[in-house]
């Protein structure tokens, strides 16, 4: 069975799971916090970043998110998440690419130093100028998301697509460490609540972070 490096608040780990549960993958979770990486998972991946994903019996190793789901598109053929014509292949990429930089370096990696990093390993308190810059970055993407969705049922067309898997990782942790507010953006609200009720993100929406508690409305599928 694959055995896959994780954090809780790893928002590559979750596209990574989102997808191998979408395609009916088994895997084990083995933790690996950020802040204390072993040394046999730095053997495994010098980057020392999660997700990664082994299977020892075939002596297979896969790191970086984008690496292990192309891995997995190529050799599952259950439930294609790059599909479509060369052009819309293109576009859920170019999507993937929009929420793994802009959408994490804008809000999900200040909040995860700011609520998370300070908390447990620095003992500091959050700044809320970064908090507010944040916050202030992430209603800005969902104002693209909002005419994403729109214009079609999912992120890059009519059918469900890495993209959404993506997204949905990503904006699972800034909503995890209270960083999104949903105000005024009931398109993109709907199109995640609709995400939320699949079997997939279940497992997501019940783990929890020691000491850091995600806001009342995290678990609600129509929250």
């Amino acid at each position: 069975m694959w055995r896959l490096y994780q954090f809780p608040l790893c928002p590559f780990s979750r596209k990574v799971r989102l997808l191998l549960s979408e395609k009916g993958v088994g895997y084990e979770l083995w933790r690996e916090n950020p802040w204390e990486p072993s040394d046999s998972f730095w053997r495994l991946n010098p980057a020392g970043r999660t997700p990664v994903l082994e299977d020892k019996a075939k002596g297979i190793v896969l790191a970086d998110s984008r690496a292990i789901c192309e891995y997995f598109e190529e050799t599952v053929d259950k439930a294609a998440m790059i599909n479509g014509t060369a052009t819309n292949r293109a576009e859920i990429r170019r999507l993937v690419a929009l929420f793994d930089e802009n959408f994490f370096g804008d809000v999900v990696a200040p909040l995860l130093h700011e609520r998370m990093k300070k908390r447990i390993v620095l003992r500091q308190p959050p700044d809320s100028r970064v908090l507010r810059e944040a916050m202030k970055l992430a209603h800005e993407h969902l104002e693209y998301v909002d005419w994403l969705v729109s214009n079609h049922p999912w992120l890059a067309g009519s059918t469900m697509s890495m993209a959404d898997l993506a997204a949905a990782a990503q904006i699972s942790v800034a909503d995890y460490l209270g960083g999104i507010d949903w105000t005024g953006h009931e398109e993109a609200r709907g199109w995640y609540a609709v995400f939320k009720s699949r079997p997939s993100f279940r497992p997501l929406l019940t783990e929890r972070m020691e000491v850091i508690q995600p806001p009342a409305h995290y678990a609600l599928v129509d929250g």
